[in-house]
């Protein structure tokens, strides 16, 4: 296999990961926000910023500070789910996209229970223990890690190692390209 179809496919689908985790778990805000009478300002989803989500009206600070968390966790969860139970050849791709988002959830809780510059600031003023919020991240994370176990060779890894095939590089660039443009489009921020 091309080293250079590898990297291509394995750089444009990590950073794929990463917009698509931060969307996720913006929209896990926004849903919560929604559904507990909070008027959201505008989303903050550009590439390269952090995401965020400004509320104008917050009636229930604690339920849309857990909404990004949870449901970024969730959602991915359940789109492995149902490609594991559709016997999807791209099975592998939701797996590791779940674990991404397990171990990114997780790790900014763990990191913002302390710094609080985040949701982590948003739980424990709103009445979240901060044990609450460490035990949230001390699981999410290394749930994430054991997604990831043994899925290297998807990856075009170790001895059982599965090729990496172009077409495989130039749609996760295109969804990359695709999911950078909409951001960038849609951005006012």
């Amino acid at each position: 296999m091309p080293r250079c179809v590898q990297l291509t496919f394995l750089a444009s689908f990590l950073a794929l990961c990463w917009l698509a985790f931060l969307a996720v778990h913006e929209l896990g805000h926004v849903l919560a926000a929604w559904m507990t009478g909070g008027v959201v300002s505008y989303v903050v989803l550009h590439p390269l910023k952090l995401s965020m989500t400004v509320l104008a009206d917050n009636p229930h600070p604690g339920c849309v500070g857990w909404g990004g968390p949870v449901f970024g966790i969730l959602a991915p969860f359940c789109s492995y789910a149902i490609a594991n139970a559709l016997r999807s050849s791209q099975t592998h791709l939701f797996r590791f996209f779940c674990g991404f988002c397990c171990v990114g959830n997780g790790v900014y809780l763990l990191v913002d229970a302390f710094a609080q510059s985040g949701d982590g600031a948003t739980l424990i003023h709103a009445g979240t223990a901060k044990w609450a919020i460490v035990l949230f991240g001390a699981t999410a994370t290394p749930a994430g890690f054991w997604l990831w176990h043994g899925q290297s060779r998807h990856f075009g890894f170790g001895p059982a190692a599965r090729k990496i095939e172009a077409g495989d590089a130039i749609v996760s660039v295109l969804l990359l390209i695709g999911v950078t443009g909409l951001e960038l489009a849609c951005s006012s921020v």
